[in-house]
This record gives structure tokens, C-alpha cells and sequence, in this order.
């Protein structure tokens, strides 16, 4: 059994799971050991395996630059997608029943895939990101198409306050008649965050409601700040 996929299962998902449930988020401290954490690093400056390369600036997303993998995607990428899937979709399931909307999502990562692929998304969605200084990433949700997975992943591949300072990863949550709530994290090298994709369920005093959540990152002080994004459902472009 490879390493990662070890890792993934040792975990204690139902602590996750609750956290998940509480918040929309989940902390999972020294999931990447510092040698993948590295392994990873040093694909940001290869040319080959990406498919597209967006410079945030030009489109106002912020500051800094992502890298989209292209298919085949390096193997600890791949494993992290397709091992973390089915210990997800169990929450995901779980709040779709909660707000009472009709989507199920299937047990396999394949199975999402051909989902997917059949409604056009064909274009692989696991990207990896640096912020050097002044860098930072706008509020936002990755939303690819019509056919979604409402959680996500991040893993992070550099030491705060050694590497760099600041670049905290925010997200925030709408209440419905109130103000936004925001949650500010500071990860460390290794860590991986788990977090809604666009909402989660919230129960009010009339039964469960929907709170949209949005994610993004600080602004970066000094240093260079890279992590990987792990997206399970494909795009259209």
C-alpha cells in the first residue's frame, strides 16, 4: 500500500467528519511528511505536466501565480485525490440529505470522473500555487462546471515565519441576514486544511439552512508561500 494512501486511511475521520459537520473545515496537522512537502515543491518550476498557467493579477484574483496539472497527474497527487475522495463523500452525502437537494454523489473517485466526462469536464483541476511577496488570493469558490464536489483540499508545502510571513489562509462564511463571519488559519508545512467548496449546512432554529463560504489567503509580508489545491471534480477550460 503506498505511503500516502496509509496516511489517508490512519486518519481519524470521524473527527473529521465532525469538525467538517461543526465548521466546514477540518485541520489535519503533519499530513505530508517534509520530504513529499519538497517532492512537491520542486514541480512548481518544471515546464512540462501543466496544462494551463494563470497569473492572478491579470484576471484580479490577486497576486501570485497558479499551475494547473495536466493528466497524467504526478502520482502523489493522484493518490491524494482518489484515496481522500471516498472517506469525503460520506459528509458530502450527509449535507446534501441535510438541505434536502436531491444530489448523491458516488463512492468512487472514478465514478465522479465519468460524471464529469459526461458532462463535458474533462480538463484536470489539481493545481499548485505561489505567492511570493505582496502575494494574495481573492475570496472565492472552485466552481468548474456543472458537476461539483462540495469539498476540497489544501496541502501546504513551506514553514510560516521561517519561509514566510503572513499569507494566512482565510475563509468566511455568510450568514443569512448578517454580517460575514470570517476564520483565519496559519497552517504549518505538511499540514493539509479540508473545507467546503461553496456551503454548508447550518442548523437554525427551523431546521438546516445553506451558509455560503468563501476562501482565500492573506497578503504575504515577506517570503515565498506555495501549497497544492486539491479539486476532485474536473472543468470545462
Amino acid at each position: 500500500m503506498l505511503e500516502i494512501t496509509k496516511n489517508i486511511n490512519a486518519l481519524n475521520w470521524q473527527n473529521i467528519s465532525d469538525e467538517m459537520n461543526r465548521t466546514g473545515y477540518a485541520v489535519v496537522a503533519k499530513f505530508l511528511t517534509q520530504e513529499q512537502c519538497g517532492r512537491l515543491l520542486n514541480m512548481y518550476d518544471n515546464k512540462d505536466g501543466y496544462r494551463k498557467t494563470v497569473v492572478m493579477e491579470r484576471y484580479r484574483f490577486g497576486l501570485g501565480v497558479y499551475k494547473y496539472w495536466d493528466y497524467p497527474l504526478p502520482s502523489l497527487v493522484n493518490d491524494m485525490r482518489k484515496d481522500l475522495y471516498p472517506k469525503l463523500v460520506p459528509i458530502a452525502n450527509l449535507w446534501m440529505n441535510l438541505l434536502n437537494i436531491h444530489t448523491r454523489f458516488p463512492d468512487t473517485y472514478s465514478e465522479l470522473q465519468a460524471q464529469c466526462y459526461a458532462a463535458g469536464q474533462t480538463k484536470p483541476t489539481p493545481l499548485i500555487l505561489k505567492y511570493g511577496q505582496g502575494g494574495y488570493n481573492t475570496l472565492h469558490q472552485d466552481l468548474y462546471g456543472e458537476v461539483y464536489f462540495p469539498i476540497q483540499a489544501a496541502c501546504f508545502l513551506n514553514e510560516p515565519d521561517e519561509d514566510y510571513i503572513g499569507g494566512e489562509f482565510v475563509l468566511t462564511e455568510q450568514v443569512p441576514r448578517a454580517q460575514s463571519k470570517a476564520i483565519v488559519l496559519r497552517p504549518k508545512r505538511g499540514d493539509m486544511i479540508i473545507f467546503t467548496t461553496n456551503f454548508r449546512p447550518v442548523k437554525g432554529s427551523r431546521g438546516y439552512y445553506r451558509a455560503n463560504m468563501r476562501h482565500g489567503v492573506s497578503q504575504v509580508i515577506s517570503g515565498d508561500r506555495h501549497a497544492v489545491g486539491i479539486i476532485f471534480h474536473d472543468a470545462v477550460n
